[in-house]
């Protein structure tokens, strides 16, 4: 008789249920059939589903056998579907009566000895097939700590296939995983680097805690050598953490991602992704077969870091403008159009020149003007022009590279000072969707960005003589709101905007 189990499947971070119905038909030829627009590794489900059920002593039925995935046109991709058509066979042929059919999704990947392996997208799934209804999700061991974080939903971590049918049949029931507060889950991640290390470049730490209290771009620029790198990822050291809100849109992203560590809850730590210049635009922006988020999504909340950024490829930088200003991504690919968030902070590097002297004051250049030129146009004026810090970080000088490190500011002394900013951010911006100052459209920087005479003649002589975009303008006004925050003042005034304005190129 047919069977129907219930499923589901990531599109993007959204979820779709799926309908798996298998019909065991008893005459014609022998023949396993599984429609509805499956890609290869749902096609080669058939052969690890048979091996599967023989392995976990069951008796698969040499008969014509078609299992539907619905909807029919809805693509369908990756091995998270051989749990339900295994379970839909079994309960088919009788074998297995699952309880309480309506309210249940089933998801995993089969190992021919009929071992449950993990699978990517669980946490999505869980919240979202939750709000239809849905309350017992049978999934793999290794995602069950990722999915117990939802209320009102019952995980049971499965570990095999013949563990199921006995939890069906009553012989030995599966305990649903209690529930897990997302508070308690806290990972103190051990930093390889301290801002207190870096000897001199007090100019870039100031600019790194500005940058880190209102999520705002920066670029470093210098002669190699000088630090910049080791400036970079020492950010992440001086980082607010995450509230539970972001906690859960990073976790969704890894989840879907298939990079969720197993066993693993939460990503509870900021993301610092570092990307090399050999990246493709897609690896980038995300894509592939089945639609999958890159690295700018996979820096939601945290930070994409392209150290040496002259050598991208120009058509590569160019697809961070949109997101860097939208704070998403949309991906139009054959499969579909999916959305995926991209509110990242962007940390950049690059050398002045190609033998990176050019700013250099005790080494001389080997470049020509025109060389210069080439290489630094490699970055577009629309780009440069959402960077909103750009530091030039020289050469230290001995005396600072010997001098002792115990008068340094400490990482953790600058991020409680970072948090405090970011607290005063979180309140302004209660009523909206928004959680720092970079996020401000330009109706909100109007709103919260009032300032005196004095700053409003200072900020005319500066888009007069810098011939400042709209977007620098605004930008200005924001980085301004920022360095206000970190003083704990609410109004803006000359100081911040003049401080604001010397983190701009010193080209017009």
């Amino acid at each position: 008789m047919p069977a129907k189990v219930f499923s589901a499947a990531t599109i993007g971070l959204d979820c779709e249920i799926i309908e798996v119905e298998v019909d065991l038909l008893p005459s014609g030829i022998s023949r396993f059939t599984v429609v509805g627009l499956g890609d290869t590794a749902v096609q080669e489900s058939r052969e690890r589903v048979r091996s599967a059920v023989k392995n976990s002593g069951f008796f698969f039925h040499p008969q014509r056998i078609t299992v539907n995935l619905a909807p029919a046109d809805l693509p369908k991709a990756g091995p998270s579907f051989d749990f339900p058509i295994a379970a839909g066979i079994l309960a088919s042929s009788q074998q297995v009566r699952i309880p309480d059919l309506e309210k249940t999704i089933l998801i995993g990947e089969l190992a021919l000895d009929g071992k449950m392996r993990s699978v990517a997208g669980v946490l999505p799934i869980v919240m979202q097939a939750k709000n239809r209804g849905f309350t017992n999700f049978f999934i793999p061991a290794a995602n069950a700590r990722e999915a117990a974080i939802i209320e009102e939903v019952q995980i049971f971590p499965v570990a095999s296939l013949l563990e199921f049918a006995r939890h069906c049949s009553g012989e030995s029931k599966i305990s649903p995983l209690p529930l897990l507060d997302p508070r308690e889950i806290v990972e103190e991640e051990d930093y390889k680097v301290d801002l207190a290390y870096v000897r001199g470049q007090e100019h870039a730490k100031r600019a790194l805690t500005v940058a880190a209290a209102g999520s705002h771009n920066l670029l470093f620029s210098g002669p190699p050598g000088s630090g910049k790198t080791m400036l970079a990822r020492a950010f992440r050291t001086i980082l607010p953490k995450m509230s539970l809100a972001e906690t859960l849109d990073v976790t969704k992203i890894y989840s879907v991602g298939g990079l969720l560590p197993a066993g693993e809850s939460l990503v509870t730590t900021r993301p610092f992704r570092a990307v090399h210049h050999t990246a493709s635009a897609v690896s980038i922006v995300g894509g592939g077969n089945k639609i999958g988020p890159g690295e700018i999504s996979l820096a939601h909340k945290g930070v994409l870091f392209l150290d040496e950024i002259a050598e991208f490829p120009t058509q590569v930088l160019e697809v961070l403008r949109q997101p860097l200003e939208d704070g998403q991504i949309t991906i139009s690919r054959a499969a579909g159009t999916v959305k995926f968030p991209a509110r990242f902070t962007l940390i950049a590097a690059m050398n002045p020149c190609p033998c990176g002297f050019s700013t250099d004051a005790e080494q001389a250049c080997r470049c020509s003007p025109r060389e210069i030129e080439r290489y630094q146009k490699k970055l577009s004026g629309p780009l440069l022009d959402r960077i909103d810090l750009h530091i030039d970080v020289p050469r230290v000088k001995f005396e600072k590279l010997d001098a002792p490190a115990e008068g340094n500011e400490s990482s953790a002394s600058i991020r409680l000072r970072v948090q405090s900013a970011r607290d005063r951010q979180t309140e302004r911006f209660r009523k909206l969707k928004i959680h720092a100052n970079s996020e401000m459209s330009s109706e909100q920087t109007k709103e919260f960005c009032e300032v005196d005479q004095k700053t409003k003649d200072l900020l005319r002589q500066a888009v007069s003589h810098f011939q400042l975009s709209a977007r620098a303008y605004y930008r200005i006004l924001k980085l301004a709101r920022t360095i206000a925050d970190l003083e704990g003042v609410e109004k803006i005034v000359t100081n911040h905007v003049a401080e604001a304005l010397q983190y701009r190129p010193k080209v017009g």
